[in-house]
């Protein structure tokens, strides 16, 4: 049930016919496992926690520096130094004391990403490098997790949703990253943020977008991004949609699977880093 200062906190929510007290409920009953307290996981973790989500689930092992702030909004200039994923929970607990965290301060490996993935109902990918995204991935399909996927540029973004482990109404298995994304591009060729540069107001534009998803899934409501990836180009102030399927020669969950556990992410540990 709600406290008498819930619903004053959450009226605004309790008021739309899609949320209602209802799934006000089930929020405050939902477990999100939120992948990198970084630029996209910021505001992502903020919204999440301002709408009620009973417990969030940081992962990063990384710390706060100086030039984090430019854009991950959840940490502040006294957190410099700090753990990402303390620093984040500090801030909620400042938002939102009646959600409660569940803090990682390690590298998410294929040891310990089932058993982690496994107590959240949904998991929201902010990380910023490829190894973690196809681990994210796979893990939520052995875990049978939705996920919802987000990935950012200097100027641009995109996201989706993933429940890779389900079929469609017609018996289609619906697609994993690895559809959309079936090889990592080679190394190199992908400039990463340092190198690259990135505006912070477009990680925030994305994360908060991830998190009307992640909230979309929990409830139910409006119509998903399963088999859709959602585009933004900062630039030209546009929005777009690309739809995407399944592709039967994936090694996820294609007509010969060639993956059936973790095993394969075993070469080299994968640092969590937003």
């Amino acid at each position: 049930m709600l406290t008498p200062e819930e619903i004053a906190r959450y009226k605004r929510q309790l008021v739309l016919k899609e949320i209602g007290g209802e799934g006000q409920q089930r929020l405050k009953a939902a477990r999100v496992l939120v992948v990198g307290a970084g630029g996209l996981g910021s505001p992502l973790i903020l919204y999440l926690a301002a709408a009620g989500v009973g417990e969030i689930g940081i992962i990063d092992s990384d710390r706060v520096s100086l030039d984090n702030l430019q854009r991950q909004i959840v940490h502040d200039t006294k957190s410099v130094g700090r753990s990402k994923t303390k620093s984040a929970a500090a801030t909620l607990e400042r938002l939102n004391p009646h959600v409660a965290t569940r803090l990682y301060s390690t590298r998410l490996v294929p040891e310990n990403a089932l058993e982690i993935l496994r107590g959240f109902d949904i998991v929201a990918d902010g990380s910023d490098n490829f190894a973690t995204r196809y681990l994210v991935n796979d893990a939520c399909y052995f875990a049978k997790r939705p996920l919802v996927f987000a990935a950012v540029g200097p100027f641009d973004g995109h996201l989706t949703t993933f429940r890779a482990y389900e079929s469609d109404a017609a018996g289609k298995p619906r697609p994993s990253y690895r559809c959309l994304f079936p090889e990592p591009p080679p190394e190199g060729t992908v400039a990463p943020c340092t190198e690259a540069g990135i505006l912070g107001a477009v990680a925030g534009v994305i994360g908060t977008l991830a998190a009307v998803e992640v909230v979309k899934e929990l409830l139910g409501i409006g119509e998903s991004l399963v088999g859709r990836l959602l585009l933004y180009d900062a630039l030209q102030a546009r929005f777009s949609n690309v739809a995407y399927g399944w592709d039967p020669e994936n090694p996820l969950n294609g007509n010969a699977p060639r993956l059936h556990d973790l095993s394969h992410h075993r070469k080299a540990p994968v640092e969590v880093v937003g």
